[in-house]
């Protein structure tokens, strides 16, 4: 009992050393807590919005229904170039890319017309509009901007206009790299006063918390549109980048490698060691904002953009410049106004490079405590003591972030006071059988093996809850299935089911997917879950049609024997769900949640309607391209208002009798394209192939009066 005793004592410790080798070793999930943690607390106390001179000439919905849809020609960018120049703005800031040349240009329009002759030469005469825009790059204080690439051609570079000085040891290597570029024209880069790069660095979960005021091509230091803007305004060539040790060179302190602050002009900015900055973000502000249709029309409204730095970007969804941030989508060009606001007004989040030594220490000292106190006192009293704990390390890590704008991570001390509380709280012979008992349990719940081997590596896994996820969802059924129950021995029947449905999933295994459920003959099968899968839709189409194909054979086999066995209908689609454990302490049950669930579902059940045997959504198809497939048209299920483009693939179930595909395709265009030959087309493809289902039901349903792609399903 003397050396259980001895090694009980060293419990707390134990689980301290613990937490810290799973913060090693899982450093990116405990960024996903601890970025959430910082999340909430901005949704909890967002920037105080303050007007400085700073604003968003928004490419909205309404300036495109006046202009037309983007790209606008240059000319227009020009006109509108020279209204902020002549307006007095300090910057302006391209949030779009100039990287190919104008379409509408004259000559751009002659030759796509094929004109010839005189006309050919009067409209050729007519100016050019991206040297028209050029000419205007030359009379205004306008930054361009360019994209960076993981991979590329080091040989493409954008024009720098920006000088960099390091002020200390050179850190560029710190800053995020990209191999290629995609500049501006050379024509537009050349005129232009700035060139920045127009690139965000989002974290793992595609949320953008910082925003990069320098990068890097291969070894060459890059501006970004934020400093390129303010270097522009200032009309300063010079932007300095001071090392962090250099920064601490007054208190001898040089361990803090990576760049600690950039200076552009008047403005000395705090970075993270990768040159970034933390955005703290205010949200929408209506006063940020000016469409630019009131830029071109309206001239009251340029009044107010005397000194300002104006950033031409967009929020029209169509543009798709959104990003992810601590309150939602929002444009890209916001992001880039929100981090200008900031400097402007002197407005930082930072993480100190003392906060990783404050939260170890916070770590060590909460974790003793709380695995001392449960040694050694009540349960009660204990676990009373340990919610204390915890409550004080939450308080601080918020009152930091509220009072001075600190960033301080709970997360890992949180996790040393609970799991220290936890384990010293439980009996020796518990933690020795701990791992049997959590193998056996596991095996209990789950039955596919790719969920039992991701809980044997993430233990952490087995909790109630779930998690947004974009997966892909097979739902198949078996025709005549209970027909076949009454019609042989009841033991036979179950037989045959268990070698079909055994047959099935091997093949949801072989492509790694997960299973669901089984619902008597019925099989459900989901992928990217619990393991995130990049192709999750290309395997999902692959798998029914390996399906498709077993289920074929299987069935044509046993119909060579007289056994009445049907045909598999198979339904395939995909889209976003919440994803985990659900239930209860007893027992989970780990699935998807959500209305893809229910469209794959209904999808399997259309077959049935629609004469098919396997129907892929658009979502799939849109994924996987190349997939050969008829479409069937746009369905809307029972229930349902919003019409789901649906399509068959050309297996073997429908292999018999089918018509040529490119017959099918013209009768199928007619449908919208002609209505009136839509009827024709379809009854001459049924008599030719009346074996073809889909061709039925197509000519079924125009000559009970339907017309057009739309097909109504009245029932599930």
């Amino acid at each position: 009992m003397k050396s259980v005793s001895r090694w009980t004592l060293l419990l707390p410790l134990a689980v301290i050393v613990l937490v810290i080798v799973v913060q090693a070793l899982a450093d990116t999930s405990m960024q996903v807590v601890r970025h959430a943690v910082f999340d909430q607390y901005q949704r909890w106390q967002p920037r105080v919005y303050v007007e400085v001179p700073v604003r968003v000439i928004d490419i909205d919905e309404a300036s495109l229904a006046r202009f037309g849809q983007w790209p606008w020609p240059r000319n227009l960018v020009a006109r509108m170039s020279a209204r902020l120049t002549d307006a007095g703005v300090a910057a302006i800031g391209f949030d779009v890319m100039f990287a190919e040349p104008d379409r509408t240009s004259p000559t751009a329009i002659a030759e796509l017309w094929q004109l010839a002759g005189g006309l050919r030469q009067e409209i050729e005469a007519l100016p050019d509009h991206d040297r028209l825009f050029s000419r205007q790059l030359t009379q205004s204080d306008a930054v361009l901007g360019f994209a960076l690439t993981r991979t590329g051609n080091e040989a493409k570079s954008p024009a720098r206009k920006a000088a960099f000085v390091n002020l200390g040891e050179s850190q560029v290597a710190w800053v995020h790299g990209f191999a290629g570029a995609v500049p501006a024209l050379p024509e537009l880069e050349n005129a232009a006063r700035g060139n920045g790069a127009l690139i965000f660095v989002p974290d793992n979960d595609g949320v953008v918390r910082r925003v990069p005021l320098v990068l890097r091509q291969g070894d060459i230091p890059l501006p970004t549109l934020v400093s390129e803007s303010l270097r522009v305004a200032q009309a300063a060539p010079v932007i300095f980048l001071r090392s962090a040790g250099h920064l601490q060179q007054m208190t001898g302190n040089r361990d803090n490698a990576g760049v600690g602050e950039i200076r552009i002009g008047e403005l000395s900015i705090p970075t993270t060691p990768q040159g970034e900055i933390w955005v703290h973000y205010s949200g929408h502000q209506k006063a940020r904002t000016l469409p630019a249709w009131r830029v071109l029309e309206d001239d009251a409204a340029l009044a107010s953009l005397a000194g300002h730095i104006v950033l031409v970007g967009s929020s029209a969804q169509g543009l798709m410049d959104l990003r992810f941030s601590p309150f939602g989508l929002i444009p890209g060009v916001e992001v880039h106004a929100e981090a200008l606001e900031q400097i402007l007004t002197g407005h930082y989040l930072e993480r100190p490079a003392w906060a990783q030594g404050l939260e170890f220490a916070a770590l060590l000292a909460g974790g003793l405590l709380a695995g001392f106190l449960a040694l050694r006192t009540r349960a009660m009293m204990a676990a009373g003591a340990c919610l204390l704990l915890m409550l004080a390390v939450l308080a601080g890590s918020w009152l930091s972030f509220a009072g001075s704008r600190l960033l301080i991570d709970p997360t890992l001390p949180l996790l040393g006071i609970l799991w220290s509380f936890a384990l010293c709280s439980l009996a020796h012979h518990f933690i020795t059988e701990r791992d049997q008992r959590w193998i056996r349990t596991a095996f209990a719940r789950y039955v596919s093996p790719n969920r039992v081997a991701h809980l044997i590596e993430h233990q952490e896994d087995m909790a109630l809850g779930g998690q947004r996820r974009t997966c892909s969802f097979i739902f198949t059924d078996l025709a005549g299935f209970t027909s076949l129950m009454e019609g042989i021995d009841p033991a036979r029947a179950v037989a045959l089911l268990n070698d079909y449905l055994d047959g099935m999933i091997a093949i949801a295994f072989r492509h790694e997917g997960t299973l669901d459920r089984i619902v008597g003959d019925a099989v459900a099968i989901m992928f990217s879950a619990p393991l995130a899968q990049a192709d999750h839709c290309a395997r999902a189409l692959a798998c029914a049609q390996e399906m498709e194909v077993f289920a074929s054979d299987y069935a044509r086999r046993l119909n060579e024997q007289g056994i009445p066995f049907g045909a598999t209908r198979i339904g395939v689609h995909a889209g976003e769900v919440i994803v985990g454990n659900f239930g209860g302490k007893t027992m989970f049950d780990y699935r998807a949640l959500g209305d893809p669930v229910n469209t794959a579902a209904r999808l399997e059940s259309a077959n049935k309607h629609l004469g098919t045997y396997v129907c892929i959504s658009e979502t799939i198809l849109a994924e996987v391209p190349g997939a050969e497939v008829r479409p069937v048209g746009k369905v809307v299920f029972k229930g349902k208002t919003r019409a789901l483009a649906v399509f068959e693939t050309l297996g073997p179930s429908s292999a018999a009798g089918r018509a040529p595909l490119d017959r099918y395709l013209t009768a199928y265009r007619a449908l919208v394209a002609d209505p009136a030959a839509a009827p024709r087309l379809f009854a001459e493809l049924h008599a030719e192939h009346p074996d073809d289902r889909l061709v039925a039901m197509q000519h079924r349903r125009l000559q009970d009066g339907a017309s057009g792609e739309l097909i109504v399903l009245a029932e599930k």
